[in-house]
């Protein structure tokens, strides 16, 4: 629902409902004195979900027909506060081949593991696929959703977003790969590496 984003991250179909129901963010941007840091100020109104005990806050808008996984993510997750769903190009294109996005690149790391996992297909809106969701989210901030689009988390809507945006660049670099073969791979022990020294780094945000 954050506004301002649309032009950072692909805009969507100005025409689209989707698009329509976002609302405007706060075009400040502070830059704190850590690497790697960044913060918008969203207003509220307008940015709608069911929240952890199943309630749609009075005089917003109806949830999306997703509402079952972001349900469901944040009662399993207690880490996460926000959750952005998309279908950015790259990332759908591997999830309709039922891809996941191996250890390419050291920026993997960012979404909790070696692999940004692609869930298995099930209708959009059913129980169903967010089961598949969440199970592909164990451990991770990211997964893909086959023959769909992706799903990225965060403490905050900042941190999912830029997220959002990091998976589909590792997306496009994969799928840049594939036409000269299957790329060479980091190692678990590679990846964990990486996870530890950006532990506190503040990366994501």
């Amino acid at each position: 629902c954050a506004g301002a984003w649309v032009t950072e991250a692909r805009p969507v179909a100005p025409g689209t409902p989707r698009a329509q129901r976002r609302v405007d963010a706060e075009r400040a941007v502070r830059h704190l004195g850590r690497a790697g840091v960044r913060t918008s100020i969203l207003r509220v109104p307008g940015i709608y979900a069911p929240d952890r005990e199943n309630g749609t806050p009075e005089g917003r808008h109806r949830p999306s027909s997703e509402w079952h996984f972001h349900l469901d993510i944040m009662r399993e997750r207690p880490d996460v506060n926000a959750i952005v769903h998309a279908h950015p190009t790259y990332c759908t294109i591997l999830a309709i081949m039922g891809l996941e996005i191996p250890p390419i690149h050291y920026m993997v790391a960012v979404a909790g593991g070696s692999n940004v996992r692609c869930a298995p297909y099930a209708i959009f809106g059913s129980k169903e696929l967010s089961q598949n969701a969440v199970k592909a989210l164990e451990g991770r901030q990211a997964c893909l959703l086959e023959h769909h689009g992706a799903i990225a988390v965060g403490a905050s809507l900042p941190k999912a977003m830029w997220l959002a945006v990091e998976v589909e660049t590792l997306a496009r670099q994969y799928h840049g790969c594939l036409p000269f073969g299957a790329p060479p791979l980091l190692s678990e022990e590679q990846i964990g590496a990486v996870i530890e020294k950006m532990a506190g780094y503040g990366h994501q945000g």
